[in-house]
């Protein structure tokens, strides 16, 4: 990262992970015999970030221990109110932070280091004051959707239950990955609300706050789709188990 610019991370490791069918927290279950959360540190750490804030809650302690050797600071969400809840929490640590902050989930394990350096780069090159990584899914259940604006900007994201017919029909979805400027961050996350089908704090609502405001939202497609999958079930788990066997194979 240059010097003007410099970098805070954000990984939401909060959640219960209910539909996993085990009393074990999300982010503690094992992808390749290690913990999910550690291969998103992994990639976070590669990035020497000036802070790593993981956002804990569900089995707070047990996240507490395995995050430890990353030498991060973890912050307690209490209760869970959203995404945009989650972030907001790292306003103590970040609130005097000149930089970018790029918000990372400790249950999407195989994101790569270099995806990350590339969503930087374009977010500093562009001077954007919030940059998408977005994928190219099909089917795209599950994912929000990325609404264009009719010069092929991004207007808004829908999550799949607040969206339309036509919105689920697209198929360009938000990773829930994003580089955003602190400054715009924290002031943008305090206007969020949360009229919305689960009556949480979504994080994507700072991207229609930034539309609005004729901020520069910039975005970054992934080429390798497989990279910016999450992990909900333990079907799910046992499928990127196989693609990360793959990838250290090949």
């Amino acid at each position: 990262m240059s010097a003007s610019a410099p970098l805070a991370i954000v990984v939401i490791a909060a959640g219960k992970g209910t539909r996993m069918r085990s009393p074990l927290a999300k982010v503690l279950h094992p992808l390749a015999g290690r913990p999910l959360v550690t291969h998103v540190l992994d990639a976070a750490v590669s990035l020497q970030p000036q802070h790593t804030v993981v956002i804990v809650g569900h089995q707070a302690e047990a996240v507490r221990q395995v995050c430890a050797p990353y030498g991060v600071t973890c912050v307690l969400q209490e209760p869970q109110l959203g995404t945009g809840h989650a972030v907001a929490q790292a306003e103590p640590v970040l609130a005097d932070f000149p930089g970018d902050v790029v918000v990372l989930y400790g249950d999407v394990p195989l994101l790569q280091p270099a995806t990350l350096r590339t969503l930087c780069d374009t977010h500093q090159r562009q001077q954007a004051t919030l940059t998408v990584l977005t994928a190219h899914l099909d089917p795209p259940t599950g994912y929000g959707r990325i609404v264009r604006d009719s010069a092929g900007r991004i207007a808004r994201i829908v999550e799949e239950r607040d969206a339309s017919e036509a919105e689920r029909a697209l198929h360009e979805i938000n990773s829930g990955v994003y580089c955003l400027k602190a400054s715009f961050l924290f002031p943008a996350l305090h206007r969020v609300g949360q009229r919305n089908a689960q009556g949480e704090q979504y994080l994507t609502d700072v991207v229609a706050i930034a539309v609005a405001e004729r901020q520069h939202v910039a975005d970054l497609a992934v080429t390798d789709t497989h990279e910016v999958c999450g992990v909900n079930t333990p079907d799910e788990l046992a499928q990127l188990n196989t693609l990360l066997q793959q990838r250290q194979r090949s």
